[in-house]
């Protein structure tokens, strides 16, 4: 079968030949003076192993919250609507080594946490669908995987 190039990076991506977890750069824009770099935080297999909503949304809030805690180049932290994984976006952080550091870090957060940050009617678009417990269970599979996290088809 011929695939058509698309605009969006992750389009042309196989999501056949990866093999999650792991984090890669799927991108990078560049300008005047800076560079963002657009991380693939891949936690689940593609189509194969989705986070259910209510954990996934649960986990955006806590390593958007507490990943700025460990470096200022945070620009945002966003679901993929598939459901494996986040997209990450770093001003000037062109480091895959140093972008996994910073998610190991984030990720013995989340296993910590005993709330959920801004889960209220006013800081957050559906408050009432979380699942702090759903979050932890990924954060921990997504570590238990920590040391093949920089390889991306396996």
């Amino acid at each position: 079968m011929t695939i058509k190039k698309m605009n969006v990076e992750s389009f042309n991506l196989d999501h056949t030949k990866v093999k999650a977890p792991y984090i890669r750069v799927a991108g990078y824009k560049d300008g005047k003076v800076d560079q963002v770099v657009k991380y693939d935080i891949r936690f689940t297999q593609p189509n194969v192993e989705q986070m259910p909503m209510r954990a996934m949304h649960t986990l955006e809030h806590l390593l958007a919250e507490n990943i700025r805690n460990y470096s200022d180049d945070v620009i945002d932290v966003s679901p993929m609507g598939c459901q494996t994984g986040f997209y990450m976006a770093m001003m000037n952080f062109d480091s895959v080594e140093k972008m996994s550091e910073l998610v190991e870090k984030t990720l013995k957060d989340v296993l910590a946490a005993e709330e959920i940050p801004a889960q209220n009617e006013v800081q957050c678009g559906f408050a009432s669908a979380h699942d702090l417990k759903g979050a932890k269970h990924y954060a921990e599979k997504m570590l238990a995987g920590r040391d093949e996290w920089d390889i991306v088809f396996g």
